[in-house]
């Protein structure tokens, strides 16, 4: 064998791939491994001009430089390969080149999913770092892998004794953390939550969570650390913020019952005040009430006015008179009845009051006047919170609001026993005692404004009261109330015919004279009636200390107390002897 034969197998045996060219650039050596490389045959290249058959190989360069260059990088289709170029140099004369090729396609491959891999650990270390809570990531044989800022600022622990490195059973028997959550994860395959305590006197709260594997394994713990530190302080934040949407909202609730009252719960008395604060203070609970009072003291008014300022206001205002309806039909009004259930039953039955009044406030009007027998199937009612109807056999849950209210002594009929004393005690769990008119003298003034007002827009006229005649009214004991009172203004409205109304109007004669003077009480100004009746009482109170010389006949005639005027006088700063000097 030639030493050319020798050389040519040297060269096929060789890794790397060789091209070499002479000076005229053409091919003078291929190897087998360029053949392969290059995907050029070497008997179509040898003898070739090098630029026709690999023109990127660079080595043209190299002959016309004389200089080497070194690893260069040439992207041949689906390869890369890289290439070291040499001038062949014979008594300092170039007289060629050679190219050495190694194929890099698998590090190149390798480089970039390593840089993959690096741009994808930088990506999740910033996602990590971005938790505001802390993050612990564990493998499956429990050692700490990586934890993130929020993590230690959480726990106090610092990077030299966080646990990373370290099995998390370590941690639990060193003291590091009261309780390893992730062997919990580990043992039960699911996620858990715990509070844990840290060395550094921390109370966190912690939840694992396991990383299944395609065989099915726990092959990482994820864990999200939060303080409980924050977590009550956050709690306390919401509840006081709670507690303030609550004392708010009773702000706006009374700021709207102060409006409320001057257009449908008219009174100037302290009694009444007292009664109204206690309306207000009862109507957010669900307690019974229980109103009491002599006929036509406004009772309904009351039960209104505690529906409307309570949270089921949304809901129905139904009442029945317990008094109005025979014994025989109460039950059936009450609690309704089946399709069927006796002789007359309406078709598809009758929801009973209960039902029909279903999220709302039921008044049950003249309880008083109830029979025995119901009074017993009351009591299970409200007992049980539920109905059933007549005929039924399976009862209906309700949620009313009952409020009760009577003109009776119910005290006096338990003692009587003609009413049941569980039943009274059911009922009078807040008891609401509306004095009658003639015991409350400062709320006729307003109530008779307010009245002469309504009927005046009702009927379209525009009558008005000399002062005489509100004297008379406060002077009257009106046996019928409040009602009583309202049916004679409207009654004076109606068959009067002068538009303005003296004391020759009415139907009674007054109890206190008084000289007619030519003042008038003017209703349709658009004036507040706490004004009005401040105006009218000024007023009445400087003619009456006119007349009368001395601040105790004034309150007999004024049908007030002694103290009264005096307060009054202080009020409206008025004096005896600037009035004498008049």
């Amino acid at each position: 064998m030639s030493w050319f034969n020798e050389l040519e197998q040297v060269l096929n045996a060789l890794h790397n791939g060789i091209v070499a060219v002479d000076t005229e650039e053409r091919v003078t050596i291929c190897n087998g491994q360029a053949e392969r490389m290059l995907g050029v045959p070497a008997d179509r290249v040898m003898g070739q001009k090098l630029s026709n058959v690999l023109p990127t190989t660079g080595l043209p360069e190299v002959l016309k430089s004389g200089k080497p260059q070194f690893g260069k990088k040439v992207a041949l289709g689906d390869r890369v390969l890289i290439t070291n170029r040499t001038p062949i140099v014979e008594e300092g004369r170039v007289i060629g080149a050679i190219a050495v090729f190694q194929d890099v396609s698998d590090l190149e491959s390798l480089a970039t999913e390593l840089r993959q891999m690096n741009e994808l650990n930088k990506e999740l270390e910033a996602i990590l770092e971005s938790f505001y809570d802390g993050i612990g990531i564990i493998a499956g044989d429990g050692t700490l892998l990586r934890v993130n800022t929020s993590y230690e600022r959480i726990t106090g622990l610092s990077k030299h004794d966080n646990g990373v490195g370290c099995n998390v059973r370590e941690l639990q028997d060193n003291g590091t953390v009261s309780q390893a959550v992730a062997l919990l994860v580990l043992n039960q395959k699911k996620p858990v939550t715990i509070k844990q305590r840290i060395k550094t006197g921390k109370e966190i709260l912690i939840t694992g969570s396991p990383v299944f594997n395609e065989e099915g394994e726990i092959f990482r713990v994820v864990c999200n650390i939060r303080d409980m530190t924050e977590l009550n302080l956050l709690k306390e934040r919401v509840e006081s913020t709670e507690q303030q949407n609550i004392r708010y909202a009773h702000e706006i609730k009374e700021l709207r019952t102060q409006l409320w009252r001057h257009d449908d719960f008219v009174f100037r008395s302290v009694s009444m005040e007292r009664i109204f604060k206690l309306i207000v203070r009862v109507a957010h609970v669900n307690s019974h009430i229980l109103i009491t009072g002599e006929s036509g003291v406004g009772k309904e008014i009351v039960a209104t006015l505690i529906h409307e300022l309570g949270p089921r206001v949304e809901g129905p205002f139904l009442q029945i008179n317990c008094g109005a309806i025979p014994e025989n039909l109460l039950e059936s009004e009450l609690f309704g009845y089946e399709e069927g259930a006796f002789t007359g039953a309406r078709s598809g039955g009758k929801k009973g009051i209960f039902e029909l009044c279903q999220g709302g406030t039921l008044l049950l009007d003249e309880i008083g006047e109830m029979p025995m027998n119901m009074q017993v199937k009351l009591l299970r009612v409200l007992q049980q919170q539920e109905v059933v109807k007549i005929g039924a056999t399976k009862p209906i849950k309700f949620d009313v609001r009952v409020v009760t209210a009577t003109n009776k002594d119910l005290e006096e009929m338990v003692a009587q026993q003609s009413f049941r004393a569980d039943l009274f005690y059911r009922l009078n769990v807040v008891p609401i005692l509306i004095p009658p008119l003639r015991e409350r003298p400062d709320d006729i003034v307003p109530l008779s404004i307010h009245f002469l007002e309504v009927f005046n827009r009702k009927y379209g006229r525009n009558i008005r009261f000399e002062p005489e005649v509100l004297l008379a009214f406060e002077s009257q004991s009106w046996p019928g109330n409040v009602r009583e009172l309202e049916n004679l203004i409207e009654r004076l409205v109606i068959m009067n015919e002068d538009e303005v109304l003296t004391v020759k109007h009415l139907p009674f004669k007054p109890n206190v004279v008084v000289e007619p003077q030519a003042m008038v009480i003017q209703v349709n100004e658009p004036i507040s009636f706490r004004h009005a009746v401040e105006m009218l009482e000024k007023e009445l109170l400087q003619k009456t200390l006119r007349s009368y010389p001395t601040t105790r006949q004034a309150a007999k005639v004024l049908g007030v107390s002694h103290p009264t005027v005096i307060r009054k006088m202080q009020k409206y700063q008025v004096a005896l002897n600037d009035l004498n000097r008049q």
